[in-house]
This record gives structure tokens, sequence and C-alpha cells, in this order.
């Protein structure tokens, strides 16, 4: 956490300085310790304030001692993980969060966690037809979710920021191209409103309706699996076989769900 706003210094040149070795990389790997080697063969590197060679395999004295630490304490480690601290009384919040990253150019790039996601989402997705003909024709919503977070782009974090009951599939749009927002709840009113469940039989209505809520409370993710038929209150309408029975099959039970989900996106 950094409160000072400290880290900035890390890019200023007139903190610390410019570096002490350069390296020119084409961009697509890093520097190894093999690069490191061959700078401190090709040039020493002189301390402007001492006029010595600087030594990185550790600065010692002239009698083969290390430096004695002023106004330090002792560095103690137990090896055993300490409670944190947290002020009695009163409420702690973020009120802002930075990330920090280097750019393909190797410069320091600090941007708020929306713009962040913001940048990583228009990299992954070029236009918003590209993401919704993404969305709309994945097998299951949570393959793009899962590939999202391979690519650092964590929506759980700035779903906090948001501080709505935003489903994925919005905070996405929302974020990327600023598109107006639903909140799970609306979506699943807006389903309800279409009443197309009723072409199924009772228990298969109420099986759909109750998926319907979960949505609403926990979003897509977890209605798309088959194991959500063993949790409550799904769970109530019978044992998975009985409940997909009553769909007439497997693969009738989850046409159901993919047109669900249709309906719950089709406003979009």
């Amino acid at each position: 956490m950094d409160f000072r706003n400290v880290t900035n210094l890390f890019a200023d040149p007139s903190f610390d300085g410019e570096p002490v070795m350069v390296k020119e990389l084409d961009g697509t790997k890093g520097i190894t310790d093999k690069d490191i080697e061959e700078l401190e063969q090709e040039k020493d590197i002189i301390d402007e304030e001492t006029g010595k060679e600087i030594d990185f395999n550790g600065d010692l004295e002239d009698d083969g001692t290390y430096p004695k630490i002023i106004e330090g304490g002792d560095i103690v480690n137990d090896g055993e993980l300490h409670k944190k601290i947290y002020v009695a009384g009163v409420d702690v919040s973020i009120l802002n969060e930075r990330i920090q990253y280097l750019d393909d150019n190797g410069r320091l790039i600090t941007e708020s966690l929306r713009e962040y996601t913001k940048t990583k989402l228009l990299k992954e997705f070029r236009t918003l037809d590209n993401f919704l003909s993404k969305w709309n024709s994945a097998g299951k919503k949570n393959a793009i979710i899962e590939e999202l977070e391979k690519n650092e782009i964590i929506l759980d974090n700035l779903k906090e920021e948001v501080e709505k009951d935003l489903d994925i599939f919005d905070l996405i749009c929302h974020v990327a191209w600023d598109k107006k927002p639903l909140t799970r709840k609306e979506r699943a009113e807006n389903v309800r409103k279409r009443d197309y469940f009723s072409k199924y039989e009772q228990k298969a209505r109420n099986v759909l309706n109750a998926l319907l809520d979960k949505y609403a409370q926990e979003g897509i993710r977890n209605i798309e699996d088959l194991s959500v038929l063993k949790i409550n209150p799904i769970n109530s309408f019978g044992t998975p076989i009985e409940i997909i029975d009553s769909f007439g099959g497997k693969d009738n039970y989850l046409r159901a769900i993919k047109e669900m989900e249709k309906h719950i996106y089709e406003v979009a």
C-alpha cells in the first residue's frame, strides 16, 4: 500500500539518477543473468561520489567486513505468521487503487484499476461487436471469464469498485465501451416478462425459475454446471436425474439452459 505515492519515484531520474546499465532489447524477452554479466564485462561502473568501482557482489569495507547498520534494529524472523493489527471501531475502505506495469516499450505505466481493466479488455476484444460475437457463440460463458483471468483481467476486483450487482457481461460492456449496464436482477425480471417458461411442464418451470433466481443472486457461472442441481433450492425438486428427466433428458435440459442464457442477454 503506497500511501504517499513514493513508488512514482522509481520512474524519476532525479530521485536515483539514470540507470547504471542500459541494454537494448527487441521486446520479445527480458534481461537475463547473461545480459548483466556481459554489461559488467563491457564497462566498469563508477560511483560518482566516491570515484570507486561499484561492486555488484556486495559493498564490503576495506577490511572485508560489511558496513554497520546505523540506527537500525535487529531483524527478527521467528518463522511464524503474525496476525494483522486492526484499528478497533474504525471502518477502513480503499479510496483509490492504482496498478503499475511495464508496457511493451518498457515504460512504467500507472493506471487506476478501471483504466487498467479497460486497456486490457480492448486488447482482448477490438470492438463491442467482436466481444458480443464471442460471448454469444461461447458454449459456456464461464470459459470466456476463465480466459480473461488467465490474461490478468480479474473482473471480480472491479465489481467491488462499481458497487452494483452487475453481470460480468454488463461489467465488460460498461467499462470497455461505456454501455449503460443492467443489474442481474433487472436481467432476470426481463426474462420473466417474456414468459417463455410456460412451454415447459410445471416441474421444469419451477427449476428454471429457481435457476434464474440463482443467476440474479450469484451470476452466470453457477447455473452453467450440472452440479448446480445438487444445491439448495434446486435440489428440492428432486435428484439431478429426476430434474433432468423433467426436461425430457440431458440434451433437452442443456438446450433449455442455453435458451435461458439467450433470453438473459437478449436485451443487450
